[in-house]
C-alpha cells in the first residue's frame, strides 16, 4: 500500500482537520462531533439540507457545503455510515424553523442511521423528511428501482435540492423536487483498478490487469460483468445507451450530464469519454443544458468513471443553472436567480 498518510486509524480525522484549515470561510465543525456545517447560517430561514456517508469519496460529501448546496454533513469512517446520533445533533443545530431534509444514498447503514436520527429529531418537534438516491442502474433491475444503490447522481440531487431550498421553498416543495430529481437521474460506471482502504491496506476487489468491471459501485461492489478493457468510445457508448434505454428521452428533451472520475482516472481521459457521450446525445437530438466533467464523487484511488444523466423539465433546469458556492462546487448564475427569473 502506497499512501501519503500518517497513522491509518487517523486518516479521517486528519483529512477533516486539513479541510477545515483550508476552508474556514465555508465550514465549521460541530463541537465533539464529526459533523461539518455551513460557516454562517443563511440570512433568511430556509429548509436545512443534511447529507452524509462514509469517508473516501472526496470531494463528496464535505466539499459541497455552502450556498445553493448542502448545509451539513455527518462524516463516517472510510466507506462506513455516520452514527445516527451525529445526524440527529446536526439536525438540532441546523434546523432554521422550516424543517430539515436528509438527502443520502441507498445503503443499509445510511438508511438505518439517518432514520434513527429522524425519529429522535421528530420526537423533539423537528420536521424532517428524507429522499434517498438510487441512480445506479447496474445494481438492480428497473422493476426493483428502489433497491438500486447510489453513485454520482447524488451530486445532481444536492445541486438541484440545494437551489430549491435556497429559494425559500417549503419542506414539502423541496422534498417533491428532490424526489423528482432522484427519479429522473440514472448513472452507470466502470472500474479498472480497486480502492485500497487505509486501515486494511488491501484492495477492495481483484481485477486482472487487462480487465474492467462494468457496473462497479463506489465501494468496490461487484458490477454486472468483467471483460477485457475496450476503447473509451466503446465503453462510453455502452454505459450511455443503457442509461438512455431507461430515461426514455424524446427529441429536444433536455438533460444535465455528469462525467465523474472515481479517483485515479486522468481528466484527459474523462474528456475523451465526454466527447463520445456528447456525440451520442447530439445524435438523439437531446439537448445538454449543462455538462460537468471531473472528480465529483470518488472512491479513494479507484480507477474508472461513471456517466450520469438527469432528465430536466423547466423547473429543474432553472434550479440546476442557479448559483452555487461551496469549496468544491462553484457555479455562477447561468439561467436566472433562484426563483428562475432572468437576470
Amino acid at each position: 500500500m502506497k499512501k501519503f498518510i500518517n497513522n491509518p486509524s487517523l486518516v479521517v480525522e486528519e483529512s477533516l482537520a486539513g479541510y477545515i484549515a483550508c476552508y474556514p470561510q465555508y465550514v465549521r465543525k460541530l463541537e465533539g462531533l464529526r459533523v461539518l456545517a455551513r460557516k454562517e447560517k443563511p440570512k433568511k430561514p430556509k429548509v436545512a439540507i443534511i447529507t452524509g456517508g462514509g469517508s473516501g469519496h472526496k470531494p463528496a460529501f464535505i466539499g459541497y457545503i455552502g450556498k445553493g448546496m448542502v448545509d451539513g454533513v455527518a462524516v463516517g469512517e472510510v466507506f462506513a455510515a455516520p452514527p445516527g446520533d451525529w445526524v440527529y445533533k446536526a439536525t438540532k443545530e441546523l434546523d432554521m424553523g422550516m424543517g430539515t431534509i436528509y438527502l443520502y444514498g441507498n445503503f443499509s447503514g445510511d438508511i438505518m442511521n439517518f432514520r434513527l436520527a429522524k425519529i429522535l429529531a421528530e420526537a423533539e418537534g423537528h420536521k424532517v423528511e428524507e429522499v434517498i438516491a438510487y441512480d445506479d442502474i447496474a445494481s438492480a433491475p428497473k422493476e426493483s428501482i428502489k433497491k438500486r444503490r447510489a453513485i454520482a447522481g447524488e451530486v445532481i440531487l444536492w445541486k438541484i435540492a440545494g437551489a430549491a431550498a435556497e429559494t425559500g421553498m417549503s419542506l414539502s416543495e423541496v422534498k417533491e423536487i428532490s424526489e423528482q430529481t432522484a427519479f429522473n437521474t440514472r448513472s452507470m460506471g466502470v472500474g479498472t483498478y480497486p480502492p485500497i482502504i487505509p486501515a486494511t491496506g488491501h484492495p477492495g476487489f481483484i481485477l486482472e490487469e487487462d480487465k474492467m468491471e462494468i457496473g462497479v459501485g463506489h465501494h468496490g461492489e461487484p458490477g454486472i460483468k468483467k471483460e477485457k478493457i475496450k476503447s473509451a468510445d466503446e465503453v462510453s457508448s455502452y454505459l450511455t445507451e443503457r442509461i438512455l434505454e431507461e430515461l426514455a428521452f424524446k427529441h429536444e428533451d433536455e438533460t444535465a450530464l455528469l462525467i465523474n472520475g472515481l479517483g485515479a482516472t486522468p481528466l484527459q481521459e474523462l474528456y475523451i469519454v465526454a466527447r463520445k457521450v456528447c456525440s451520442i446525445l447530439d445524435s438523439y437530438k437531446i439537448k445538454r443544458v449543462i455538462t460537468y466533467v471531473g472528480e465529483y464523487f470518488t472512491s479513494l484511488e479507484m480507477a474508472g468513471f461513471s456517466v450520469t444523466l438527469t432528465k430536466l423539465d423547466d423547473r429543474l433546469k432553472k434550479l440546476i443553472l442557479a448559483e452555487a458556492d461551496s469549496p468544491c462546487f462553484k457555479q455562477f448564475n447561468l439561467g436566472g436567480d433562484y426563483n428562475g427569473n432572468k437576470s
